[in-house]
């Protein structure tokens, strides 16, 4: 197991998630978002290869459209 910062609340995951299980298990979908981990930017070809660790930092970002 490891906790992680999720947009600023304490979240515990299981050990060697990726942040494309994170997104799975929040049930987001790639399309509309972007991720922050630990300060970078990630881009979306990388979010199955970005396993997260213990204290690591994420943020993620909804756009939505709007007039």
């Amino acid at each position: 197991m490891a906790k992680i910062q999720l947009n600023g609340k304490k979240v515990v995951i299981k050990s060697n998630y990726s942040l494309f299980d994170l997104l799975k298990k929040y049930k987001l979908t790639e399309k509309r978002i972007a991720i922050e981990h630990n300060g970078e930017i990630i881009s979306k070809a990388n979010y199955k290869r970005k396993n997260l660790k213990n204290n690591d930092k994420v943020e993620i970002v909804h756009f939505i459209g709007g007039g």
